[in-house]
């Protein structure tokens, strides 16, 4: 071979080497950076002209891909669209939110778990197809929360939570107001991104999913914890346990009106009281009192157990993190005693707090996908997993009796199931700012002695109404449980 040749030859060898090379490391070594690239717009056309799989209560779909006659070939479809929009979430041309984004690889057929079914369909020319995700929640309960938030009236703000206590499941996960997400899964990209700015900009914040990501001040259901903590502490034993008393209150290192608590007419004694009338009256001069004996570094160990300060939901994005602040001083630990100054609490963390006294004291990681399943409902379904013992046996006996007291004979009758023994708590925050209403709590369990639903209710606005936890959330979560119950 002559040289002019070889040199050709060594060339054209050398670009097949670089091609080569190119090919091996574009496929292998950066084909994740570029299909999760936003800008990569075939990989966004090819997932949404895909057939995703469904989202599903029960057996019943409640997010699903039909077939259109357009270039997408598939649009997504929610038949509930307004019940089940804080759990689904929507997905749309390059976003996704709620359960479509969190379990998108499920959805689209990505999972590692399908790999062996992509491959077969790869080699058989056949399209892929997405797996479904079934979700752990109770249509009956989610309805019942449903009807009981919008029967409070329009413009209503709120969510509500239901937890199976001795597993983790969420049963009911609803929040108000609410949207359409079939409006965001059209393929008319102008019609979505009007739909979507107008939701962007509603005062009411329809596209924040408030059971997960609105935190408040919990008022009064943080006594609860609050109890924990003084009847872990070893200081107090038993439902009947003495514990301060007394109409107000002046916290330690405060003068005048800005440090002093009161029960707004409530019967809490003139001197020692027990923890069950503390409870029933939600006397604020009591657990203030309790909160300062306890102490803020016990305070916040205890909080933290039934998990404030943590992340615990994982399969679904969007949660806020509880927050129970360290280091607190005397007058701010009082203060948080009852739940106020910097405590903040999510709908699903007051949800967790009644399940875990429910469970015995065991604190269940809360759950929202049930099982996994692939085209051909081979099915993986999710393990409970214990998180913490957040009180022991005897104290969570002692706060159940507590609480069922407090709807049989206190401010939480009206979460009164006729023949089911229900523990509830009342709870009445004050935002902080003068002249605007309360927000209004309730959290309950049922049946007292075996439980099988946890409740929290959150009322943020309610137009018209007077703002009071018993008296708006006790009647929702009577609902929810006896449609758990039934």
């Amino acid at each position: 071979m002559n040289k002019p040749i070889r040199t050709i030859a060594v060339f054209c060898l050398a670009l097949f080497l670089a091609l080569m090379v190119n090919v091996t490391y574009l496929q292998f070594w950066k084909s994740d950076r570029l299909d999760e690239d936003p800008r990569n717009q075939r990989v966004l056309q090819a997932s949404y002209s895909s057939e995703r799989g469904a989202i599903l209560v029960g057996r019943t779909p409640i997010a699903e891909s039909t077939p259109v006659d357009d270039r997408y070939e598939f649009q997504r479809l929610y038949p509930q669209p307004f019940l089940y929009a804080p759990a689904t979430g929507y997905f749309t041309f390059g976003n996704s939110t709620g359960v479509e984004a969190s379990q998108n690889a499920v959805l689209s057929g990505d999972d590692p778990r399908f790999f062996v079914r992509r491959l077969v369909d790869m080699l058989s020319n056949e399209p892929a197809q997405g797996g479904n995700v079934q979700l752990t929640l109770d249509p009956a309960a989610q309805k019942a929360a449903f009807d009981g938030l919008r029967a409070l009236g329009d413009g209503v703000e709120g969510a509500v939570v239901a937890i199976e206590p001795d597993t983790g499941k969420i049963l009911a996960m609803v929040s108000l107001p609410s949207y359409d997400p079939n409006k965001l899964a059209s393929h008319d990209f102008d019609a979505v991104e009007n739909d979507y700015q107008r939701l962007l900009e509603d005062d009411r914040d329809p596209l924040i999913n408030r059971a997960l990501a609105t935190r408040l001040f919990p008022g009064s259901t943080f006594k609860v914890v609050t109890a924990a903590a003084a009847l872990s502490s070893g200081k107090y034993e038993g439902p009947d346990a003495l514990v301060p008393g007394g109409a107000t209150f002046q916290l330690p290192q405060t003068s005048g009106e800005s440090g002093l608590i009161d029960n707004e007419g409530r019967n809490c004694g003139s001197g020692e009281i027990t923890l069950r009338q503390a409870m029933e009256q939600s006397c604020n001069t009591s657990f203030a009192k309790l909160a300062i004996d306890v102490g803020a570094e016990e305070m916040f160990r205890q909080a933290e157990r039934f998990g404030f300060n943590a992340d615990y939901l994982e399969d679904i994005k969007g949660q806020a993190r509880s927050v129970f602040p360290a280091d607190l001083s005397e007058p701010e630990v009082g203060q948080a005693g009852f739940g106020q100054f910097d405590v903040q609490a999510t709908p699903l963390q007051m949800a967790m707090v009644m399940a875990a006294i429910a469970n015995r004291g065991v604190l269940m990681r809360p759950y929202l996908v049930n099982q996994v399943q692939s085209a051909e409902y081979d099915a993986e379904t999710t393990r409970p997993e214990e998180i913490s013992q957040a009180v022991s046996d005897d104290v969570a006996r002692t706060l159940t009796e507590v609480l069922v007291s407090t709807v049989d004979n206190g401010t939480a009758a009206p979460s009164a199931i006729p023949g089911v023994r229900v523990a509830g708590k009342t709870g009445t925050a004050q935002r902080g700012v003068e002249g605007q209403p309360p927000y209004g709590w309730f959290i309950s369990f049922a049946p007292a002695d075996n439980a099988e639903v946890a409740v929290a209710v959150m009322i943020e606005e309610a137009p018209g109404r007077s703002i009071a936890g018993g008296a708006l959330g006790g009647p929702i979560a009577k609902a929810v449980m006896e449609a758990v119950l039934q």
